[in-house]
């Protein structure tokens, strides 16, 4: 795909730009299709590979890794180089690996090919939108967005779902496989539909931060080593790890202040707007990751649910959090984003804190759903002040790197909460223990239900109080 001046824009009138359009939903489908669907196939997976509690964790922990890592890295590299063929390389890489995973012969090289996936991903997760900001007219450009926007809601609604089906008709490694051929679509209307561009001028040795990243991604895997292997090999292991960790983490914050052009530009973390909302994102979404593994955990191996049953059982939560965060995002203005973002993660904790009765329970409707339907109202409430707070906050020419650091930040949220909340829960061992996995999902709810409640906290104390728009127009008449 050569990188020349473009002849014209896309539109979303033309085949080419519904091509493009669809290949771009294809790319960011599939890797946000992959967290929720191996999470729902993480039993089948541990019946076939065996292994312990902590060969779950890693599973999904190798894939947050190294995409939590590089991500901004990954945009980085495609303002260099274009974000059209740097997309293709994700994607390409992203159906390899996928490949790799689906007929992984064990545990450790299912582990190794996810840890190649979030690379992959890392690649492929920034380019996929940055194409259809980039190549479409003006015009269309906003209708383009939306529909992205809106299909990759329901890839992240439908993955639940779909992994369980696929479990239960065919095998966990088709949650896997079902990427290869979305792959060679996405990859084929990429190259035959999307216009050639200029080529950058941009420097990929002086101008993208790898060190940074390389950094960042060390740094992060030592934490999660720590804390997933330190039941497993000894407190002194587990914590000597992550202190390794966090102190690799320190320099690439020192590394990230002294470079010119930092993958993280710590100015932005010093507006307190955008600090609120990351340190909100991170308490929040590792409380989300952390619960959703669990209560999949609880009701396939506790109460007999099959993959798909399990699958639907959660399909409350994402349906809601897609559906009401948009049109929640209306009473950010109104009453400003710290009201929001006290209340919404409170309500999630009450939601968490019903999930404990699940255990036992045996009608879905009385025990499972209720506490699906307040937990996923009060992410829903909490979502849309989260984005508008990290974004509102800075000029108009940082709001792609404020987006870009907010979906990064979410990343390590997952990838925390994964490896923490267990831990402090008590959970590990042989997954032949799985019959006495109850206790460890009770303190794991009230675990992740308190990172809720931190989170209401931080955003009551760092946010100011704000006086709602109908109040602020009673006084000045």
């Amino acid at each position: 795909m050569a990188e020349l001046a473009p002849a014209r824009r896309l539109t979303l009138g033309d085949a080419a730009g519904r091509w493009v359009l669809a290949a771009t939903i294809l790319g960011s489908g599939m890797a946000l299709l992959d967290t929720t669907m191996v999470t729902v196939a993480l039993p089948a997976i541990g019946r076939a590979l065996g292994g312990h509690f902590s060969t779950l964790q890693w599973v999904l922990e190798a894939y947050l890794i190294s995409l939590a890592g590089l991500v901004l890295l990954g945009g980085a590299i495609g303002e260099a180089a274009g974000h059209g063929r740097i997309f293709v390389i994700g994607t390409l890489g992203f159906g390899a690996t996928s490949l790799l995973c689906g007929v992984a012969p064990s545990a450790a090289f299912l582990v190794a090919a996810r840890l190649l996936q979030g690379v992959a991903a890392s690649l492929l997760v920034p380019g996929s939108l940055a194409i259809v900001s980039t190549s479409f007219s003006a015009g269309d450009r906003g209708r383009a967005i939306a529909i992205w926007s809106s299909v990759a809601g329901v890839a992240t609604v439908g993955g639940p779902l779909l992994g369980g089906f696929l479990v239960d008709h065919a095998s966990w490694r088709w949650v896997f496989l079902i990427n290869v051929p979305l792959a060679v679509l996405a990859v084929l209307a990429c190259i035959s539909h999307l216009p050639a561009r200029e080529a950058s001028t941009r420097d990929l040795g002086e101008d993208v931060d790898w060190g940074g990243a390389l950094t960042a991604t060390l740094g992060l895997g030592l934490v999660a080593f720590g804390l997933i292997e330190g039941p497993l090999r000894g407190g002194l292991v587990g914590v000597g790890t992550v202190l390794v960790g966090v102190g690799v983490l320190v320099g690439f914050f020192v590394m990230e202040s002294r470079r010119e052009r930092p993958m993280l530009p710590l100015g932005l973390l010093a507006i307190r707007g955008v600090a609120v909302a990351n340190l909100t994102t991170l308490f929040v979404y590792a409380a989300l990751s952390a619960s959703l593994l669990l209560i999949v955990l609880e009701l396939q191996w506790e109460g007999g649910y099959s993959p798909l049953a399990s699958g639907a059982a959660i399909f409350p939560i994402t349906l809601l959090l897609l559906v009401l965060s948009s049109r929640l995002g209306g009473l950010v203005s109104r009453y400003g984003p710290r009201r929001l973002m006290s209340l919404g993660p409170l309500i999630a904790a009450v939601g968490l804190l019903l999930f404990l009765r699940v255990p036992g329970a045996t009608s879905y409707l009385t025990a499972v759903l209720p506490a699906g339907l307040i937990f996923g109202a009060g992410l829903a409430i909490t979502v849309a002040p989260i984005t508008t707070t990290a974004l509102e906050a800075v000029p108009s020419t940082r709001i792609a790197i404020a987006s870009g650091v907010n979906n990064a930040v979410t990343r390590v949220a997952g990838l925390l909460g994964i490896a923490l909340v267990p831990l402090l829960a008590g959970l590990g061992g042989s997954l032949d223990d799985a019959s006495t996995f109850s206790d460890g999902f009770h303190q794991g709810l009230v675990v992740a239900a308190l990172l809720c409640v931190v989170a209401t906290v931080v955003a009551l104390v760092g946010l100011p109080r704000r006086q709602p728009a109908g109040e602020a127009g009673a006084d000045s008449g």
